[in-house]
């Protein structure tokens, strides 16, 4: 590679045609499979290349300072919370319980992980496994949610059968609900379970292009998908708990 190129990906001209090139073929397989996102996989990539590009020149000035890396964490927490709350209840009121769960995964583990030293507290390190943890938490919050307020809607007779059989209402909705929200664990668990089989995940690899030794990469990457797995467990558990309670449909909220 050139001089201007990093470890692993080529920084040359040909890369702006490389990632246009990409994000037009995925668009246009969207629309023409019919899936309804060749749009939004236009947006999500355009959006990417401008956020990364943001980031990526105010970074080195946010990890410096113990505020600014607290005030940048929260602010991904709150992307992170309105974009789940907007995948649960599609714009609705009650979005903002979606925090809950995201806040209920991340913010523990990432308590033991840097109180107990085994990560450390410097901004350049807190960040990144702080969005990955709320990333992971996004994801089992968005899908949990999703699942358990459709299946709800899809069963609602199942659900009215066991009122009437003597059920409380929290209860009636956590047996339609919790089967096919606990799919939302499904992603973190294949990863888990195929790492290194088939996949080597961007924790293993950016350590690794560091400098750090295989075995070195392999730690932190075991460290990165267990804590996430607890995470989404955990998320995936609150969100349940919080659609059953009718936390996501205002008409329906029990106590």
């Amino acid at each position: 590679m050139s001089s201007s190129s990093s470890s692993m990906i080529a920084v040359t001209p040909l890369l702006l045609v490389i990632v246009l090139l990409l994000t037009a073929l995925g668009g246009a397989v969207a629309w023409l499979g019919r899936l309804g996102h060749g749009r939004a996989v236009v947006t999500a990539c355009l959006r990417a290349a401008l956020q990364l590009g943001v980031v990526s020149l105010v970074i080195t000035w946010v990890v410096a300072y113990s505020l600014t890396v607290a005030g940048f964490i929260l602010l991904m927490y709150g992307v992170a919370a309105l974009t789940a709350g907007r995948r649960i209840t599609a714009g609705g009121p009650g979005w903002w319980w979606a925090g809950l769960p995201i806040a209920a995964g991340t913010a523990p583990v990432l308590a033991i992980l840097t109180g107990s030293g085994v990560a450390s507290m410097s901004g350049i390190v807190v960040i990144p496994i702080a969005g990955i943890l709320l990333g992971g938490c996004l994801t089992a919050t968005a899908l949990a949610g999703r699942r358990a307020v459709e299946e709800l809607a899809r069963r609602r007779g199942e659900v009215e059968a066991a009122l009437a059989l003597g059920f409380l209402p929290r209860d009636a909705a956590m047996e339609i609900c919790r089967p096919s929200a606990a799919g939302a664990l499904v992603p973190a668990l294949d990863q888990t379970r195929t790492v290194g089989l088939v996949t080597l995940p961007g924790a293993f690899v950016g350590v690794l292009l560091g400098g750090a030794s295989p075995i070195q990469a392999g730690i932190v990457q075991l460290v990165v998908l267990v804590a996430l797995l607890a995470a989404e467990a955990i998320a995936t558990v609150v969100t349940v708990e919080l659609v059953a309670r009718g936390r996501f449909d205002p008409a329906a909220e029990q106590p």
